[in-house]
């Protein structure tokens, strides 16, 4: 059995995998205690051969994790890094290690569900769009704010700024609370909508659009194409790379 964890800027995911299918657990938010948290969560988990690990989160949830892994399962956490290429995909980057890992194992994900070129928006913490053609070859991307991002941003920023979670989204508002949310959720859809564009321009063709993230189901109506929304990629990414050793893609 493997553990796939996808740590990310504010919740880990994770999964097991018996080399064919995933058993995905709870995700646990970093605001709690997480030794504490994952000590509960794999409680019952089977014995390990390996824990293969794609972060992007902090240096001190990092060594958390490691310290949870070793103390419940005695084997210690490989961490994924980005590569050239890896399982039929093939960075943009002139240096392959800057693309995030979280990016790289999702794309992984993608093409090995699908030969396609597709377009991938990613809505998080961050909006991070990313490209891929139906050969593999990775097109570059985006990143930007996500709509809580900006909202969060401009409250800052602003002294008679209010907003609320309750607020509509709307084309045209006429409150300051739905002008806010509809503004911040708006320019997200617009950018994947610009960059979906672009892609197509230089495909040729139209790329298909995959949403990810805990908002992707909010981003989904507000875009005037097609999408389809897509579950823990990450972890299917990871799953993908489980008979690879990690040493082989740095």
């Amino acid at each position: 059995m493997n553990l796939l964890v996808d740590l990310g800027n504010t919740r880990l995911k994770w999964a097991l995998h018996d080399g064919t299918g995933l058993q995905v657990g709870t995700p646990v938010d970093h605001s709690r205690p997480l030794a504490q948290e994952l000590a509960a969560a794999w409680r019952d988990a089977p014995p390990l051969r390996r824990a293969l690990v794609a972060s992007v989160g902090r240096p001190r949830l990092e060594a958390e994790l490691v310290q949870a892994i070793r103390t419940r399962f005695g084997v210690e956490p490989e961490f994924v890094a980005s590569a050239a290429e890896a399982c039929g995909v093939r960075s943009a980057y002139a240096r392959p290690e800057k693309l995030g890992v979280d990016r790289f194992v999702a794309l992984i994900a993608l093409h090995a569900q699908r030969a396609e070129a597709v377009v991938l928006a990613s809505v998080g913490t961050a909006l991070v769009l990313d490209a891929l053609d139906a050969d593999g070859r990775h097109l570059g991307g985006l990143i930007a704010p996500s709509p809580v991002l900006m909202q969060q941003a401009l409250l800052g920023a602003t002294a008679r700024v209010s907003a609320s979670d309750a607020a509509r989204i709307v084309e045209v508002a006429d409150d300051t609370e739905d002008a806010v949310r509809s503004g911040c959720w708006l320019a997200a859809a617009s950018l994947v909508e610009r960059f979906h564009s672009q892609i197509a321009a230089r495909l040729g063709a139209e790329p298909a659009l995959a949403l990810a993230g805990g908002a992707a189901g909010e981003l989904a109506p507000l875009l005037r194409r097609p999408a389809r929304i897509e579950a823990d990629l990450v972890l299917r990414g990871l799953a993908r790379l489980a008979g690879i050793a990690v040493a082989d893609l740095r």
